[in-house]
């Protein structure tokens, strides 16, 4: 390695890293300062420092905060690999001192937090106590975009629109249905058509979510628009809002076995080919994962 390069590795302060991908995230140096406990004047520093040797602006200052600029974002994605790879550095040797311990940073969608992971987490958990698994509930697209930054150590979602270069394997399946008052013509189906939904109104989860996507896109496909009457951030609100009489919704068939005491409920399979997904685990790279995530990896897809 070049003599500067060595002194340009030896000038990069670990702590200022952080505090840069802070202040990107939060969007706000005084917000990021409260979140790192440090003073503003002296995380300001620290910036001003890191633009210093680096040679190059990297926040744009404006009346709402800050963001980074196109030298920022860079530095913004190394910092985030650095950081990422430390923090498995010291879990990876953690786990030589402790054995089969250490945490895992989970990150899924709803779909897959409702319809399977309490049951095979918990199995997971009785097996391996020293395993700690932090689990965060997410839309699908979040949960995709959390793994590629490395903020997770994989994810669990539905990857019907792709997973760019993540890894990818097979979890679970599920069926989406549609629910609709047990009174409704609709109730006495034993499936259904989307297409045939269109023209009543619709109960729609997040519209980021996999779900509503899916929907939107059907729709579209079809010429024709959902009657969206409302939108709910979660699948026991969209049966309560069902069962009052706001229209009818689609969710995945075994969430709503978990959750159908929820109001007087019926549950009529979509005849879509898009309505039958696949639920996939997703890493950068599952062979470099510490031990405990590997662990946990490999229960989950015992589950197939």
């Amino acid at each position: 390695m070049p003599v500067q390069d060595r002194n340009f590795s030896r000038r990069i302060d670990l702590a200022s890293l952080q505090m840069f991908v802070a202040v990107c995230e939060c969007g706000s140096i005084g917000k990021a300062a409260e979140r790192e406990f440090i003073a503003a004047s002296a995380l300001s520093k620290r910036l001003s420092d890191l633009e210093a040797t680096l040679g190059s602006p990297l926040l744009q200052r404006h009346s709402r905060g800050v963001h980074p600029t196109p030298a920022g974002q860079s530095l913004l994605h190394h910092a985030r690999s650095v950081l990422f790879t430390l923090d498995r550095m010291h879990t990876e040797l953690h786990e030589y001192a402790d054995g089969a311990r250490g945490q895992v940073r989970v990150h899924a969608s709803i779909s897959a937090t409702v319809q399977f992971l309490p049951e095979d987490l918990g199995a997971f958990i009785r097996a391996h106590q020293g395993i700690r698994i932090d689990l965060e509930e997410h839309l699908s697209s979040e949960v995709i975009r959390v793994v590629q930054e490395g903020a997770a150590d994989f994810g669990v979602c539905n990857t019907a629109d792709g997973a760019g270069e993540l890894q990818t394997l097979p979890y679970r399946e599920d069926q989406l249905v549609l629910i609709v008052p047990s009174t409704h013509a609709l109730a006495r189906e034993s499936s259904v058509a989307f297409a045939d939904t269109l023209a009543l109104d619709h109960v729609g989860l997040h519209s980021n979510s996999s779900i509503y996507t899916a929907m939107r896109q059907a729709a579209a496909a079809l010429g024709q628009n959902i009657k969206l009457r409302i939108q709910v951030t979660g699948l026991d609100a969209m049966c309560r809002m069902i069962h009052n009489g706001l229209g009818v919704g689609v969710m995945p068939q075994r969430a709503f076995a978990l959750m159908h005491s929820t109001g007087t409920l019926t549950a009529v399979p979509l005849t879509d080919p898009w309505a039958h997904r696949r639920i996939e685990l997703v890493a950068r790279d599952f062979s470099t994962l510490p031990r405990s995530a590997r662990l946990l990896v490999d229960h989950l897809k015992s589950n197939l």
